[in-house]
Parts: structure tokens; sequence; C-alpha cells
């Protein structure tokens, strides 16, 4: 009876190790299908199209090179008048004796008014300066001003109506407040160009009678000066031209040209 027993326990032992095994196996299997269900399938993101941008049609323009339009404003700036042309073809590429370049000029006297005669000097010297006494003037009336109250009036009241200022040694106080307006006209009178002196009248005669004053360009050292008109005779532009050259001196100078307002320029011999 006794080993019948023990065989009987420990078979009721085996069983419940084994349904506690399907047990434990249900259970796993029960919350592997609840997670299953719990999951969300996978859903592919729609794919975005790519927004396709239309260029705007553009219209190429006709490219301009900057010589091009550099070109184009010389073309401009060089075309001249017929008068003009036909005066240059009247002049050759050499140096005129002055007598002969008068002559020359002469005959581009073509566009019917009193035109200026001009000489234009280039210089060895910087901030060159000096006088001349033209013989036969420059064909301009030259306004000559001596200082006194009425003159010095008008300065005040901002009329200047003259183109030489002199003044005495004692009047020079009078104008060192007017120094800003009459400097940089040139109009200051100073004793190095004869504008200061005890002798006025003199002064007066001197400057109405032709006398002029000449300087280099601050920048260059170039000399523009009118020497009469073209209704001069040729041999008082002559020899105003011939006074001018020897005031600047020919050691000064490295080349020389003659024109009238509207002419080309002839080019003079420096001798």
């Amino acid at each position: 009876m006794g080993k019948i027993r023990i065989k009987t326990l420990g078979l009721e032992e085996e069983e419940k190790k084994q349904a506690e095994k399907v047990k434990i196996r249900r259970a796993e299997k029960i919350a592997r299908a609840k997670s299953e269900q719990k999951e969300e399938p996978e859903v592919e993101k729609p794919v975005k199209k790519a927004k396709v941008v239309k260029e705007k049609e553009s219209v190429e323009e006709p490219e301009v090179k900057k010589d091009d339009k550099k070109s184009t404003k010389e073309a401009v700036r060089k075309v001249r008048g017929a008068a003009y042309l036909k005066a240059k073809k009247l002049v050759e590429k050499k140096d005129y004796p002055v007598a002969k370049a008068v002559q020359l000029l002469k005959k581009m006297d073509l566009f019917g008014f009193d035109q200026t005669v001009e000489l234009h000097i280039n210089t060895n010297i910087e901030s060159l300066k000096g006088e001349a006494s033209l013989p036969h003037g420059t064909g301009k009336k030259v306004k000559v001003a001596v200082v006194d109250d009425k003159v010095i009036t008008a300065i005040e009241a901002g009329k200047i109506d003259f183109d030489v200022l002199i003044a005495t040694p004692t009047d020079m106080p009078k104008l060192v407040k007017f120094a800003k307006i009459l400097g940089p006209r040139g109009l200051m009178p100073n004793p190095k160009n004869g504008t200061v002196t005890a002798k006025p009248e003199e002064a007066v005669k001197k400057f109405s009678s032709g006398s002029v004053r000449f300087k280099t360009e601050t920048k260059a050292p170039i000399i523009h000066q009118a020497v009469g008109k073209m209704s001069f005779k040729d041999d008082q532009l002559v020899e105003n031209i011939d006074t001018f050259i020897k005031a600047v001196a020919t050691k000064n100078i490295t080349s020389i040209f003659l024109k009238a307002t509207m002419t080309p320029s002839i080019r003079i011999k420096v001798e």
C-alpha cells in the first residue's frame, strides 16, 4: 500500500508542473497577441511632389562694352562743322613762323564773327607768372578802377565791374576784409604786379593800354592768353604775339599754339 501511494503523489506533482507550464505559455501567447494588435501597420508617408518653378523668360539685352560707350561719346564729341573741317585742311603738320601762322589763321576766318586770337603755351616751369604790355591791346576794353569810397561800397554790395583794381599803399588796410572776395578772382592789388603804387594814374594808363598779367594753370604748366582779334591787322597780331613770347621767354617754352575761338590750332616755331 505504501509504494502505490508514493507513486501517486509523484504523478500529481508532475502534472501540476506541466499545468503551470501550459498556463505560462498561454499567458505568453495572449500577451503576444495583444501586443501585435496594438502595433499599427506601417503606413508609407506620401511623397511630396517637388514644386516645379517656371523660370521667367528673360529678354537678353545687347551687351555694350565700356570701350564701346567711350568710343561712342568720343565720336559724338569729335563731330565738327563744315567750316571747321574746311579750316583744318589748310593746316599742315609742321611748325610755322609767327608771320606765316597769322596769315594762315586769317584764311580760317570762316565763322561770321570777330573771333578772339589766342596763344596756348606749354612751359617747362610750373607756377610761371609775369606781365606783358601788348602794343595793340587784346581787343577787349579793360576796365581799371582805383580804390576809393565808391569802389569799396560797390565791393561790399557784391558789385565788381572792373578787370583791374589799383590801390595806393595807404588804401591796402581797407581791402583786407575783401581778400576772400578779390583774391580768388585775381583782383587783389599786389605790389609785384604793379597794382599797388603811389602813382595810380600811371598804373591806370598802363593797364588800359594793353598790359596783361599771365600765369600757368594751377595743375599744369600751360599759359592761355588772348593776344588780339581776327579784325586786327596782320602786323598788329605779329607784334602782340612776339611781345608776349618775349615776356614768357623762349627758354621757358616747350611748344606754342596759335588759334582763334573756333579754329583748329597752328603750331608756332619756337625761335
